[in-house]
């Protein structure tokens, strides 16, 4: 009888587990499958031991599939994207899911000064040079390798002057899915002249699922008391200022759209949350936590950069209609950014982004995910 109830109980459970990974629905390979400008473009799999699964393409190292279990075990695709390469190249919103680099977020002017040097960066953002210009990362087409089930390298080679930056810049990003559920994020980089680098990562989240509502009713918490305030297009005006008292105080859990409309000059500024948040703590640490309370999804951010840039999906509007052709509402995702600071090349207080040659660039951003107990 023991024996007879073990193996009964074995196969419900397997039963149960089988019908709720049946909720992930996986992008066809053949949609991606195609060669642009002499470069192959592929979709790559990944997949851990519970049952999370993500899906990458070399066109931008973009993640296009993210699925995680809800309190009841049901899976949802939690990234805003699309089911075809052909939808990532004609999009208005050219970010999402995507590796960003030379420097994410803005340098003012599209300018620095290095060694005495002047660089004239190329303008993508107003007068203002955005995400690495209008070829940055998210644009390339990166050499991937599948290392295993569970892991992805992807290698870029930038050249010496692309997009106006000195030197070339050889980078390595390797996509991990652990059996902890955490989604990691390695970067690596060496130049051959010193340059300014700062690479992050542009996924945009719902806890809900992609295209599934607001997400001004999750709750966040980021663990900064300090965030760098803007002016004008988005560029910090070089002070760091305590978040007490502000819309940007994160330090307890928030429901994101309680303060999101505040009649601030910076939430103005930003029209609602697109800011950099200066974070506590060195080395590897917990950057920010978000839960969506109905699903009981929780996602942590953990990395080892000095500043998180939080977005609130301010410029979605209803235009892009992605995957299941469902549309991407007003402020429908939210983005936590691992990042140096906005405009770090011209404002010499900030941490610093110069790489020189011989030095190597080292970065790791994770999110992991799980169930809130509370």
């Amino acid at each position: 009888m023991k024996k007879t109830y073990i193996i009964l109980t074995f196969l419900i459970i397997s039963i149960s587990c089988e019908q709720k990974y049946n909720d992930v629905k996986l992008i066809s390979r053949k949609n991606f499958e195609t060669v642009i400008e002499g470069k192959k473009v592929d979709l790559f799999t990944l997949k851990n031991s519970n049952g999370l699964v993500t899906q990458i393409t070399n066109y931008g190292g973009r993640v296009v599939s993210l699925w995680v279990p809800d309190k009841d075990g049901n899976f949802e695709d939690i990234v805003l994207g699309y089911e075809t390469i052909e939808g990532y190249i004609e999009s208005n919103e050219i970010y999402f899911g995507a590796l960003i680099g030379r420097y994410g977020n803005r340098i003012a002017n599209g300018k620095f000064i290095l060694n005495d040097s002047t660089y004239a960066l190329v303008t993508n953002n107003g007068e203002n040079h955005l995400h690495g210009g209008k070829m940055g990362f998210n644009n390339v087409f990166w050499d991937a390798r599948q290392i295993s089930d569970s892991e992805l390298e992807l290698k870029y080679l930038s050249e010496d002057g692309e997009e106006g930056y000195p030197g070339k810049l050889d980078v390595v990003v390797v996509y991990k899915l652990t059996d902890n559920n955490e989604l990691e994020i390695n970067y690596t980089a060496n130049t051959n002249k010193a340059t300014h680098i700062n690479l992050t990562h542009h996924s945009f989240f719902n806890l809900h699922g992609a295209g599934k509502g607001s997400i001004n009713d999750h709750l966040l918490q980021i663990n900064a008391e300090f965030y760098t305030p803007i002016k004008e297009g988005l560029i910090p005006t070089g002070d760091i200022e305590n978040v007490k008292g502000t819309p940007f105080d994160f330090i307890e859990p928030t429901i994101i759209g309680k303060r999101v409309n505040d009649d601030s000059q910076q939430i103005k500024y930003g029209f609602g949350y697109d800011h950099n948040f200066v974070l506590d703590g060195s080395g590897l640490k917990v950057a920010a936590v978000v839960i969506e309370p109905n699903s009981g999804r929780k996602m942590e951010v953990k990395t080892s950069e000095p500043g998180l840039q939080f977005y609130g999906g301010n410029f979605l509007d209803g235009r892009e209609f992605g995957k299941r052709n469902l549309p991407y509402n007003y402020r429908t995702a939210f983005c936590l950014e691992a990042q140096h600071f906005p405009d770090s090349p011209n404002q010499k207080h900030f941490p610093s982004t110069i790489l020189n040659k011989g030095e190597e660039y080292k970065s790791i951003c994770i999110y992991k995910f799980s169930i809130n107990k509370k």
